[in-house]
């Protein structure tokens, strides 16, 4: 059970996974060995899984962020997966879930043109429902 430090630990790690054990223990008011052990309990638990990066698509050159709601033609997906796998400059995440279509796809284009090129490739494996997103609130 996570108590409101490591809850306090993880907000912070959320904020800058890049501080210094010493900053975030006088952050969640702990000492730097005793926000280390902290850390390295959440890891050893699997309640940290990994630290990443946040990238800045659009600085990158990918001004389209795209959902595409998938609809595969078969119960057969291993084709449409195939597809995906092979799509990684694009593909942020690929969700299967339940309800409205088989999966839920989240893009990334540098252009309309690229991203109708992936959309004619993508429809020999399924049918989409496109929704490109507008603005992202914080």
């Amino acid at each position: 059970m996570l108590d409101n430090t490591d809850i306090s630990i993880l907000e912070e790690l959320s904020n800058n996974s890049r501080i210094t054990m010493k900053e975030l223990g006088e952050k969640v008011h702990l000492t730097g060995p005793a926000a280390s052990a902290r850390v390295a309990k959440l890891e050893d638990n699997g309640i940290i899984e990994a630290y990443t990066i946040k990238k800045n698509e659009i600085k990158m050159g990918f001004y389209i962020h795209a959902f595409i709601t998938i609809f595969t033609q078969n119960s057969n997906h291993k084709p449409y997966l195939s597809f995906v796998d092979t799509q990684k400059e694009f593909v942020i995440q690929n969700y299967k879930i339940s309800g409205d279509g088989c999966y839920l796809l989240e893009c990334k284009f540098q252009s309309n043109e690229a991203m109708n090129t992936f959309l004619e490739a993508l429809n020999q494996h399924a049918n989409y429902k496109l929704s490109i997103v507008i603005n992202k609130n914080p």
